[in-house]
């Protein structure tokens, strides 16, 4: 009797309750003694395989492998032992295993410990019609679940070397259940790079640079209080493209943004080689993140991938159909939206399989909590590079089931020039970085002028952009610094952007940074900026802990990090990119306000969503000047008040003023009259916070003086009993 592929996969779902399971081992087969090979080719027994199963897959006595191209017209299976450039066989796929456009074959006796994989192409070869078949080309499955042949951090591949995949074991034990982990709105997510983020020896792990070495600093995680983590680029990429020495430094592709694989993790990211555990160690990192309640959201690239151009390396896609997975002009040249060669074709219904099947597979076996999309405005272009009205990639993940549970975060932009912060095509579901929240509040931060009104309409969650009667109360992620740009430090250190340890003589980055240096440019003797430049970082810290949407900031910005003026350090696999340790403890007054404010966030619902109405009577929010309920903003103004009113979770008042004055001189601001209560000052940046927590003051008069440039926030209590965030 023959393999029933049905019977298996309802016996896989059944028993494991997992969406496109890959490890079959231990499931039973009808009449398994029974079961026969009916060819033999080059010495494998072989017979067609599970045609519906994508990429390869170990089942009972034997691997699965099915690929799938719209117009190979031939298909090779290679098997290489381990860490070999030369095949040990060649499998080619007989013409009746062909089944429209998939190739499938079950191979009988393979162990999957014992080889990796590869696959050869034929077909027409005509690049004014984007067809680039070669049939002596060894081409990586899309599908891999893990790749070899760049194990080694910034080893480059020797010239007949080429990526290989391996099959994989899915038998890693999760410990169910797990720690309940909150929703977008009531996240604080820290972006991290996997190995800048314990790289430097300061870090003191005893694995820097890899997922273990976040796995030791996990307490430190939980301490400061965020409960999301945005990892950077974390599927297999290539660090050596490109790669070349710029001022005595080794310059790679750090950040990762340059995709081998969209299912593998990156091997170099390991400790150790793992060869076919795939990512052990990255489950394991994030089983214990869950388990103390901290949510991992991936930073995805599916807008181009390390193939780049014609004159780049042709390794994968370009091999099993180049005119299908990129979006290609009528001459057969690649379309480059994405700033890096090429553009991937998203919404072609292949593409749009591949990517949704991706992402099933990373919230399915790895657990993955959301995904935030680099340049997402690509994903929503048709084949000729027009934007969508109705962008069914954008709609099939908004829709899917088993991605209902993810978080869908979008960088609303592309490097073709199209803008969407606001407008992305969201269905009711997707988040949105909010790049008008960092220049809107960075202008008017460091105190530019016009800037008053918008600075109080993002702190207030964007309603203008975000109206949650179409776009939910998630849309906004509000957020200051990220990896593209100055580190918080640097914003307030650095007018200009000092890239010329780049190697493109300072043109690269970004020129509109909205920074000030405080009165002198880079590092700074003068005690009197070196203080100006941190109250800066706390005011922009506590601004954005207590504005409506989900903050998100720079692994290192609560402690001072520094680039050196470096906005773009992409290429900086070195101290301008590692975090230096050693900061937390010099800037510990820095980390401590840090922590304070991200507690402070989650003890005030109030700063995140509009909760029950105070008895009071005030309004959720409300917008108020150096005089109460004067809301009207000039050009000139550089005071701005905001009070959140409504209910605690216990059913009590809630009320938090928060004030900026962003002129240089004092400015005396009155506070809202109480019917009940007196204000509090919970923090001012001029002030050192815990003074102000030892000294318990209260506004008699609701009257107080802010210092120039600084930033305070007052809390309603009924008598002195009750501390700042209690």
């Amino acid at each position: 009797m023959k393999y029933s592929g049905n019977h298996i996969r309802r016996k896989a779902i059944a028993q494991k309750e997992e969406f496109l399971l890959e490890d079959f081992s231990g499931i039973e087969v009808e009449d398994k003694k029974n079961l026969k090979p009916i060819d033999r080719i080059h010495g494998f027994d072989v017979r067609p395989g599970f045609y519906e199963i994508n990429g390869a897959s170990a089942l009972p006595d034997g691997v699965n492998f099915t690929v799938v191209s719209n117009s190979a017209t031939a298909c090779e299976l290679l098997l290489f032992r381990r860490e070999s450039t030369q095949p040990y066989a060649r499998i080619p796929f007989p013409e009746n295993y062909h089944v429209g456009h998939v190739f499938s074959m079950f191979v009988f006796g393979l162990k999957i410990d014992e080889f990796e994989y590869a696959y050869a192409m034929d077909g027409p070869y005509n690049p004014a019609e984007g067809l680039l078949f070669d049939k002596h080309k060894y081409l990586l499955d899309p599908y891999a679940k893990a790749v070899t042949g760049q194990s080694r951090w910034g080893m480059q591949l020797s010239d007949d070397a080429f990526y290989k995949a391996r099959v994989v074991h899915n038998n890693f034990n999760w410990e169910m259940p797990q720690k309940k982990r909150a929703k977008l709105s009531d996240c604080i997510i820290y972006e991290l790079h996997v190995r800048g983020f314990t790289k430097h020896e300061s870090s003191e792990v005893c694995h820097p640079g890899t997922f273990d070495g976040i796995r030791e600093k996990i307490p430190y995680l939980k301490a400061l209080g965020i409960n999301a983590v945005e990892f950077m680029p974390i599927f297999e990429f290539d660090e050596t493209r490109s790669m070349r020495v710029v001022n005595g430094r080794k310059l790679l592709d750090y950040w990762g943004y340059n995709p081998v694989c969209f299912f593998a993790p990156n091997t170099s990211y390991a400790s150790g080689i793992e060869y076919n555990r795939e990512g052990h160690e990255l489950k394991t990192l994030i089983k214990e993140l869950h388990k103390e309640g901290i949510k991992v959201i991936l930073d995805v690239v599916f807008n181009h991938t390390a193939e780049g151009n014609a004159q780049g390396p042709f390794f994968s896609f370009k091999g099993i159909d180049n005119n299908i997975y990129y979006m290609l002009t009528p001459e057969g040249d690649y379309y480059n939206f994405s700033g890096c060669g090429n553009t991937l074709n998203c919404n072609h219904p292949m593409v749009r399989e591949l990517i949704l099947n991706c992402l099933r597979y990373w919230v399915v076996n790895y657990h993955v909590d959301g995904f935030r999309f680099d340049l997402a405005s690509i994903l929503g272009r048709s084949e000729d590079g027009a934007p969508m009205n109705k962008p069914p990639l954008l709609e099939s993940l908004a829709y899917d089931p088993i991605l209902s549970g993810a978080d869908l975060i979008a960088e609303a932009w592309d490097a073709g020039g199209l803008y969407q912060v606001g407008s992305f095509p969201a269905y009711n579901r997707w988040s949105e970085w909010n790049g008008k929240y960092r220049d809107d509040l960075r202008s008017f931060l460091k105190g530019d002028c016009g800037f008053a009104q918008a600075a109080a309409a993002r702190i207030c969650g964007s309603l203008d952009l975000y109206p949650p009667q179409q776009r939910g109360e998630n849309a906004s992620v509000n957020f200051l610094t990220c990896h593209d740009g100055f580190t918080l430090y640097d914003l307030y250190a650095y007018n200009e952007k000092h890239n010329e340890d780049n190697g493109w003589n300072n043109t690269d980055g970004t020129n509109d940074n909205r920074s000030w240096n405080c009165g002198e440019e880079g590092p700074a003797q003068s005690p009197e900026v070196l203080k100006l430049r941190f109250q800066m970082i706390k005011n922009a810290f506590a601004v954005l802990m207590c504005s409506r949407g989900t903050p998100m900031f720079l692994a290192g910005d609560e402690f001072g990090n520094t680039q050196y003026g470096n906005n773009n350090p992409y290429c900086q696999d070195n101290e301008i990119s590692w975090l230096d340790w050693t900061m937390a403890e010099k800037n510990k007054e820095l980390l401590e306000f840090c922590r304070f404010m991200t507690a402070f966030r989650k003890k005030h619902p109030i700063l995140r969503k509009n909760t029950a109405v105070c008895s009071q009577g005030f309004p959720s929010l409300s917008l108020h000047g150096s005089e109460p309920w004067n809301g009207k903003y000039m050009w000139d103004t550089h005071m701005i008040g905001v009070m959140f009113a409504g209910k605690d979770d216990h059913g009590r008042d809630d009320m938090i003023y928060l004030a900026l004055n962003t002129y240089w001189e004092d400015v005396e601001v009155t506070l809202p009259k109480l019917i009940r209560g007196v204000w509090r000052p919970a923090v001012d940046t001029a002030r050192d916070t815990e003074a102000i927590l030892k000294k318990e003051e209260l506004l008699s008069e609701s009257r107080y003086i802010m210092r120039p440039r600084s930033v305070c926030i007052f809390m309603a209590v009924q008598s002195q009993k009750h501390r700042p965030g209690d």
